[in-house]
């Protein structure tokens, strides 16, 4: 039984194989397009998950897609007319796209699949609960899914139980967990639907100032988590912005200009909606467990990439665990789809899952091997070095001790948007150096941004407040206190982006200013290579983590390929590439030539 996922034309289209209930494959369009966020119809996710089931898509059962179109544009169509004529200059851009393209999916399934078969149409948060739930370690559990917004819905909660999951209650549009965080990146300075995550890293420097008065005018929250946004701030129903004069006059003048310095306010800002945001997945939570009572919770929808809060919820004690699915956004509504028609429209049972998730490390894209990589190199006649796998980690490690940078690129590409090991660049954790190189030398970012720490599963607790496995990155906690550093009296007065370069604790590179730290785990069964490395890197240095941040620049998205990787070595300062078994050095590469200014088109200094 082979059935196809699909998500697009919203932002992070993706596609997904499952056969007979079990994860083939699964990745973004943007990863093949080079086009962050890809929002198009995914033809080369599809045509890349045909290809590792080795089939065409005539012998597909089903395809899946992730929501439901028209009930969408009813939905939208309803907006603009409530708030005529104010939504007309809108209107008239999004309308001819739907009439065109985004109606008429079965035809253009057909036509770019040349797929004759039938496709099925879960609800959005339908999707989000079944990408949450089924690849779960657990058989039974409450789920909360949390977005900017599907067709109507906004928020869910339900249980899944076997091969069902039944939503309960749902927050409807234009009252959005997400759509508010998304509204404060945008009035921040940030992307919408992409720097949401910088909003969050930014909010540790800043102090909770507005978090009242976004409660007593932006909102009434109710105990049980659901709320009402007070519309006279927002723009989104029917503007071509998040945000109002309203919301400027209530928060002391207009959005940043993404070119501007970051100002106190912004930090404060973005502090104020992360605890406001932290507030609200509690509250919610805490009706989950009162409602369903069940031990265990699931989260998805891109709300669940909010790390912080996802640590909070943990260390509230309100569920035994949780678990949250790694393409919690959009892309991870092409899994969910599929499950959905495979377990509960045809009704197959879930495989047994002996208390592990089914999503084996989320490393469900392309995989090159050494053969691959080696033609790859010869055809660009690239100096190399081969090393067995043992060379590779003894000189590896070495290099990371010489606090040297390397692109780290090994086995299948991570699906969801966090780099787990395989399209990786790493570094040395104890060097206080590393973060402020990392960001500007590496990946060409806002300084303030953290990196993540990559520790092997069985020592996390000896660094970490954790005493379980985070092998997606989706959870923060506090380095632990004895492998923290106080800071002086002189350190405690510095403010903003000043307290970036303070020596917090015996692993700087990843440890952020609030002593926080979003951890990846890695255990041998899910990434061998990557566990290896780590633990020879802890066998000479008594350390067993690392820096990991994913292989790209700012504003790219993930490498994919050979090449993907090689582009990226050479148009930043990487001291060596790691392919495969083969390692490259910068010092020994021919001239490359790049048409992009990467240090202009950041305004790097």
């Amino acid at each position: 039984m082979d059935i196809l996922g699909i998500s697009c034309f919203y932002h992070d289209s993706a596609a997904c194989l499952l056969r007979d209930g079990k994860i083939i494959a699964a990745a973004q369009e943007e990863r093949f397009t080079r086009k962050k966020h890809d929002f198009g119809f995914p033809n080369h996710a599809i045509n890349y998950c045909l290809q590792e089931g080795n089939m065409k898509s005539n012998q597909l059962d089903y395809v899946a897609f992730y929501d439901k179109p028209f009930t969408k544009f009813a939905r939208i169509l309803e907006t603009y007319l409530t708030f005529v004529p104010k939504g007309i200059e809108s209107f008239m851009k999004a309308i001819p796209l739907w009439i065109r393209q985004k109606l008429w999916i079965p035809d253009l399934i057909q036509k770019e699949m040349g797929y004759q078969g039938k496709i099925l149409f879960p609800e959005h948060h339908e999707s989000h609960a079944a990408s949450a739930f089924f690849p779960s370690p657990f058989k039974k559990a409450a789920f909360l899914t949390m977005d900017g917004v599907g067709e109507w819905a906004t928020s869910s909660y339900g249980i899944g139980k076997d091969n069902k999951v039944e939503i309960l209650a749902e927050l409807h549009f234009p009252h959005s967990l997400g759509l508010l965080y998304s509204a404060f990146t945008y009035f921040t300075g940030f992307k919408v639907n992409s720097g949401e995550y910088k909003v969050m890293g930014l909010a540790p420097y800043g102090e909770p100032k507005y978090v009242q008065k976004i409660y007593d005018h932006l909102m009434d929250l109710k105990e049980d988590g659901s709320f009402k946004l007070n519309m006279k701030y927002f723009n989104y129903c029917a503007g071509l912005t998040m945000t109002n004069h309203h919301f400027e006059e209530l928060f002391g003048g207009p959005p940043r200009n993404p070119n501007s310095k970051l100002t106190t306010r912004e930090m404060d800002l973005a502090r104020s909606i992360q605890e406001v945001t932290e507030e609200i997945m509690l509250r919610m939570a805490r009706h989950v467990k009162k409602i369903t009572k069940e031990k265990y919770l699931c989260l998805a929808g891109g709300v669940a990439l909010n790390c912080v809060g996802n640590g909070k919820l943990l260390r509230s004690g309100l569920f035994d665990d949780i678990w949250i699915q790694p393409a919690a956004g959009d892309a991870g509504g092409a899994l969910g789809a599929a499950q959905i028609v495979f377990h509960q429209y045809l009704d197959n049972p879930i495989p047994d899952k002996n208390g592990r998730d089914l999503q084996k490390g989320s490393y469900l894209g392309p995989h090159y091997s050494n053969e691959a990589i080696l033609e790859f190199l010869k055809t660009y006649q690239l100096p190399h070095t081969y090393l067995d796998d043992q060379e590779l980690f003894n000189t590896t490690t070495d290099l990371l001790i010489e606090e040297k940078v390397i692109g780290w690129f090994q086995g299948r590409m991570e699906f969801g948007p966090r780099a787990l090991g395989n399209r990786s660049i790493i570094g040395d954790v104890r060097s206080p150096k590393m973060q402020k190189k990392m960001n500007l030398k590496i990946k060409f970012r806002e300084s303030f941004r953290p990196f993540a720490p990559t520790v092997l599963a069985d020592k996390v607790s000896e660094w970490f407040e954790l005493d379980r496995e985070s092998p997606y990155m989706l959870l923060v906690a506090d380095v632990k206190k004895e492998k923290q550093r106080p800071m002086s009296d002189e350190e405690k007065k510095l403010w903003g982006i000043d307290k970036l370069n303070v020596v917090r604790s015996e692993i700087p590179a990843a440890t952020h200013v609030d002593y926080s730290a979003r951890i990846q785990t890695v255990n041998r069964e899910d990434n061998p290579r990557y566990y290896d490395l780590i633990n020879r890197f802890y066998e000479k240095t008594g350390c067993s983590v690392i820096v990991n941040t994913s292989f790209n620049v700012r504003g790219e998205p993930i490498v994919e390929s050979p090449m993907d990787a090689y582009k990226c070595f050479m148009r930043t300062e990487m001291d060596a590439l790691v392919l495969g078994n083969y390692i490259l050095y910068k010092e020994d590469q021919p001239q490359f030539h790049d048409s992009i200014d990467w240090k202009q088109v950041y305004e790097l200094d």
